[in-house]
């Protein structure tokens, strides 16, 4: 196969990536800790507040610029997906800093609202676009970073998402009696290739007909960027930074008189359910490739070690098939040519004990994992 002799030619060959059945390790002694394997870092098994979880992190770009955390303690726990985009630096600063800003604003006497995480994400945002500034005399490009930033808080029964760009948790559900689970997406996408994040868009700018444009069969905002809400793109929010030493690609020739792009998240509440089974938080490096239906069957059919590496598995193993190759020639790929067959990907699975939620008491001691795939 012309091929897989061709990725042999380019690429480095690593050991597999997954136990034959492509589940978890043979046993679970140790599965909680983080293990790496190639460009995947993974923990198959461990605990949270309220439950089990699983988590995998699998790089695409040259740099890695997916980054995750998770924290657990007596306020609840606090799950976050940073997919950043144009370069590391903004996911890496919202995983560095919304956390503790959320912390911040949530711990006066009304505790966690949806007003309060909001703050703390204009917060996180005020303080990245002040390292913008920062650092445009010697790093002008950081202007033309940016992140999607999905988070989940589960806090008094209550579930709580947050959530700029495209990335995307799912909650599987049960059915009635029957065995069977229903896929259920909790947060809302801002990607202009949805119509209705499109026509948010041009409904805030009626006096730009080129607020989106369709490019090689694709809806950009201006042509260039595909999410219409992020942390950073200072380019697309402040017409200081729309200019040189950036790189022409960005820069917009028409007068900027108001921000292009929102840092505001839409945010919902979800009072949780016993039949509410777990949570996939997940980039959009993985959704690119598996549905919300196919993401909850695996999880539904299968054993809970392993969850997350089984689902960032089927991704790749998906899109392997996209371009007629073999998965096995796929993981062989080094992250120089990576880029050109998916994207960095995060995937986290929150398992849910409902007993442990209604009397509110948290598991173990506090919880504190950030993804450290570095390359």
């Amino acid at each position: 196969m012309l091929v897989a002799a061709f990725m042999r030619l380019l690429s480095l060959c690593w050991s597999p990536v997954d136990a034959s059945d492509g589940g978890g390790g043979e046993d679970d002694g140790g599965a909680g800790r983080e293990r790496s394997d190639g460009l995947l870092r993974y923990r198959d098994i461990g605990q949270y507040g309220f439950g089990d979880f699983s988590m995998a992190v699998v790089q695409g770009n040259q740099v890695m610029e997916d980054q995750c955390r998770i924290e657990s303690g007596p306020f609840g726990t606090f799950v976050g997906v940073y997919d950043g985009h144009g370069g590391p630096e903004a996911a890496r600063y919202a995983c560095d800093h919304l956390h503790s800003n959320f912390r911040e604003v949530s711990s006066g006497p009304v505790g966690v609202t949806p007003e309060s995480i909001e703050r703390a994400f204009l917060q996180t945002e005020e303080g990245f676009i002040a390292l913008v500034s920062e650092l445009w005399d010697s790093q002008p490009d950081i202007a033309t970073q940016g992140s999607c930033c999905l988070v989940g808080i589960i806090c008094q029964q209550t579930l709580y998402v947050a959530n700029l760009g495209d990335s995307r948790v799912v909650l599987g559900k049960r059915v009635g009696n029957t065995g069977e689970i229903a896929a259920i997406q909790l947060s809302t996408e801002h990607n202009v290739n949805v119509e209705a994040a499109r026509q948010e868009l041009k409904a805030q700018h009626p006096n730009d007909p080129q607020i989106v444009m369709l490019r090689h069969g694709v809806w950009r905002v201006k042509g260039i960027i595909q999410v219409s809400r992020s942390l950073g793109d200072a380019y697309m929010k402040q017409a200081e930074y729309n200019r040189e030493p950036i790189n022409q690609k960005f820069r917009i020739s028409e007068p900027m008189n108001m921000p292009i792009l929102s840092s505001r998240p839409s945010i919902i509440s979800h009072s949780l359910q016993k039949n509410d089974s777990f949570l996939i938080f997940a980039s959009d490096g993985l959704w690119e490739h598996l549905s919300n239906e196919k993401a909850v069957d695996i999880i539904h059919n299968h054993p809970r070690l392993g969850s997350a590496r089984r689902l960032v598995k089927a991704a790749l193993q998906e899109a392997a098939r996209k371009r007629e190759m073999r998965y096995s020639d796929l993981r062989r790929i080094d992250r120089k040519v990576r880029r050109h067959f998916h994207d960095d990907i995060t995937a986290i699975v929150l398992f849910l004990n409902h007993n442990l939620i209604a009397s509110g008491l948290v598991q173990g001691p506090a919880l504190s994992i950030r993804s450290s795939l570095e390359h």
